[in-house]
């Protein structure tokens, strides 16, 4: 492809969570999360680690504005953690918790990045767990509420906002295999939990376009094509219940007003009877869908994995981060073409993009990370392709700005654009940063 950059208004940034970089969990007066009580259960994260310091964030915002002014960056895309906004989850704001949203917000218009705020990152508020997390009824309005008060009091200043980070993953991760907070194995809880997150979303977009401001509302999704491992039609069969198992139960029934059909089977006796005005306030897809995509999934059937009948295998002889995923650039542009296709081209951004590769040490004041360049370099060009093919792409965000506290892989798996000593926290830059900053300084005419 020759180097034809990206279109004018495109969207270059970097993309972080709150528990994963803030540190300081408890801070003036902030409320504890599910993820900090997980994480202080022993044998749930690598080597025992935890988010209490993380990237130490919370105390060093200035320098890490400047890293981001540095690096050129248009937008970043950040996590309000509501516990240090609502210690109960609930009722009056902390206003401590507030100010450092509200300083972080006005640092970055200062240095004329565009924040685009994610209101929920994982990281539920343990007192709301204690009333039965999202599996209560009335967690859509508790989610609603809070939204609120940060659309009320970042809401001038805030272009963009997504409401919920990857749904499936609270669901399937926190509620089926137990390897995320809050650490359940209920197949039951899971499709209740799900529909719970798209009502809250539902119930955000509401109270936002209620409001009538200029900015703009979507949600965050992990999404990957899914290729069976053989023609067989055993294989092909299973592909397709993994597609809707990931890649269309939290989209069809934001744009169709329906969940897959193929759920009903996976989930059995656990799939819960949905009354039809609920799914059809769920049909409110928002103004844009973010899209987190890392790689593909290759599906061979197998009847003993349950629910799905299904398994996600690795191809002999494929390049693979240190997390064992497929480094599949192709798989980006079928997504995004998917989606135009499926859903009628609606605006989308790639909120989540990158990998974790081991990292040589420090020399010369950079990290030699060329596997990581290579990575960002076919990804974004595959970005490209799609819109050239018509796609509605907007703006692309690299994850992740800084090495940071990677769930239950803790301090084990990297993935920024900095790295972060464990030592003393200093962040130096990686190639990647000074590949990406070209890229962004020539609207990715660098990428040839």
């Amino acid at each position: 492809m020759s180097a034809v950059p990206f279109p004018p208004d495109f969207v270059w940034g970097a993309a972080t969570s709150a528990y994963q970089i803030e540190g300081s969990p408890l801070a003036d007066g902030a409320g504890p999360s599910i993820w900090h009580r997980f994480v202080h259960n022993p044998g749930r994260i690598v080597n025992g680690e935890t988010g209490d310091l993380a990237c130490d964030h919370y105390r060093r915002l200035d320098d890490d504005l400047d890293l981001m002014s540095e690096l050129g960056l248009g937008t970043y895309r950040f996590s309000i953690a509501w516990g240090r906004v609502l210690p109960t989850g609930r009722k009056a704001p902390n206003p401590k918790g507030l100010d450092f949203y509200q300083k972080l917000v006005d640092g970055l218009l200062a240095r004329r990045i565009q924040p685009m705020v994610t209101l929920y990152h994982w990281d539920l508020p343990a007192a709301l767990q204690d009333r039965g997390g999202w599996l209560n009824p009335d967690s859509p309005a508790w989610f609603a509420d809070y939204a609120q008060i940060l659309f009320r009091a970042l809401g001038d200043r805030v272009p963009l906002w997504v409401t919920l980070n990857e749904p499936w993953v609270v669901s399937v991760l926190g509620h089926l295999t137990a390897d995320h907070a809050p650490g359940h194995r209920d197949l039951f809880e899971v499709p209740r939990v799900a529909h719970h997150l798209l009502l809250a979303h539902a119930q955000a977009v509401a109270a936002h376009r209620a409001l009538k401001g200029a900015s703009r509302i979507g949600i965050a999704v992990n999404l990957e094509p899914q290729h069976p491992a053989s023609p067989s039609p055993e294989d092909q069969d299973a592909a397709e219940r993994r597609d809707a198992f990931i890649n269309r139960w939290f989209l069809d029934p934001l744009f169709h007003g329906v969940y897959p059909p193929e759920l009903q089977s996976i989930f059995g006796a656990a799939w819960p009877v949905i009354p039809e005005q609920e799914l059809q306030r769920i049909r409110t897809p928002g103004d844009f869908i973010g899209v987190n995509y890392y790689s593909r999934g290759l599906v061979r059937a197998d009847p003993a994995a349950k629910p799905l009948g299904a398994v996600r295998i690795t191809p002999e002889g494929a390049p693979l981060t240190t997390m064992d995923w497929e480094v599949y650039p192709a798989g980006l542009t079928e997504t995004l073409l998917w989606l135009r296709d499926r859903y009628g081209n609606p605006p989308l951004y790639i909120t989540e993009n990158g990998a974790a590769f081991d990292d040589p040490p420090p020399s010369e004041g950079e990290v030699t990370d060329l596997n990581r360049v290579a990575y960002l370099c076919h990804h974004l060009q595959a970005a490209r392709a799609a819109i050239a093919r018509g796609v509605d792409l907007r703006g692309y965000f690299v994850w992740s700005l800084l090495d940071n506290f990677e769930w239950a892989q803790g301090y084990s798996k990297r993935f920024g654009l900095f790295q972060l000593d464990a030592r003393t926290l200093a962040r130096t830059p990686k190639a990647s940063a000074r590949f990406y900053r070209e890229v962004i300084r020539t609207n990715g005419a660098s990428l040839g």
